[in-house]
């Protein structure tokens, strides 16, 4: 699978902070890249020296992919995390604004847009000044802006802000949908479960430089396989003082907890029969999140 996108050892330095060092990376055509880390870590100013809204100190971005003529950017859509949406505008009318900047005449997008104000439930908030939509909303209205010109890499910062579960649900399905039509999506979040359910490759930022990164699977199996999953009901405190369990995470009626080596899963179930009534049971990796948490402390992940 080819590359479509080349980040080289690019630096930029904001006074006396260096908020990327060093950041090399490449993202796979066809694929959803995952772009991870705390707020503050570095992911945005990455993002911006990508797009060209700020040029790296040292270092490189390179556009390695196809595409009939035109620039990297006519190629490139992007939904930025700050966002910017022309308040007293209607929405139809901030739709094609956003594909005419894209060089789309107002008749070849309508379609289009008829297609995706369906798609997000909006059709009957076309005519809707944006000021008038609540925040989750406005924000599918500027990911339909993102999309309307067909870009062929689609880049996503922090595009679930702000949505509530079904429409967090709607807008995972859509990414994973557009990965199947060919699309290419770097998605920045520090929500690392979502990144769990869609990312096929993985890069980790942590001040400013890159911690970890490679294929998702891969780097989960890395860390091991002596990983239990548990669901339950009743109080799973006891669990993490058990014999052979190194580490844990344990809330809201679920545990991840890490084995010594050589260990019997099977022990622990036994040290919890008639304490806890178990409706998952799963050796294998660690989540993401944990190993998350791992690599750069036990900050909060969504701090």
């Amino acid at each position: 699978m080819a590359d479509i996108l080349s980040v080289r050892d690019v630096v930029k330095v904001f006074g006396d902070v260096r908020a990327v060092d060093g950041v090399s990376f490449t993202v796979r055509s066809g694929t959803i890249t995952g772009l991870l880390g705390r707020n503050g870590a570095g992911k945005t100013t990455t993002i911006r020296m990508i797009t060209g809204i700020f040029m790296p100190d040292t270092g490189s971005v390179d556009w390695l992919g196809g595409g009939a003529g035109g620039s990297f950017r006519d190629q490139l859509g992007y939904l930025p995390e700050e966002r910017g949406l022309y308040k007293q505008m209607k929405v139809i009318e901030h739709l094609l604004f956003f594909a005419e900047i894209k060089g789309r005449k107002p008749a070849d997008v309508r379609p289009r847009i008829d297609h995706w104000l369906d798609r997000f439930e909006l059709g009957e908030k076309r005519d809707a000044k944006v000021e008038e939509l609540s925040k989750g909303n406005q924000q599918k209205v500027q990911l339909i802006g993102t999309l309307l010109h067909e870009p062929e890499l689609i880049i996503l910062d922090e595009p679930q802000s702000g949505l509530d579960p079904v429409n967090m649900q709607i807008v995972r399905a859509l990414l994973l949908e557009l990965k199947q039509e060919g699309r290419t999506i770097l998605l920045s979040t520090h929500m690392m479960d979502e990144a769990e359910k869609m990312a096929d490759d993985i890069i980790l930022i942590h001040r400013g430089k890159v911690v970890l990164q490679g294929d998702l699977e891969h780097v989960r199996e890395s860390f091991g396989k002596n990983t239990l999953h548990l669901e339950f009901e009743g109080d799973g405190e006891f669990l993490a003082a058990l014999p052979h369990v190194t580490k844990s995470n344990i809330a809201n009626n679920s545990a991840e907890l890490t084995l010594a080596d050589g260990a019997d899963a099977h022990q622990i179930l036994e040290a919890s029969m008639g304490k806890i009534r178990i409706r998952r049971f799963e050796l294998g990796t660690p989540s993401l999140e944990k190993i998350f948490i791992d690599q750069v402390g036990a900050e909060s992940v969504t701090a």
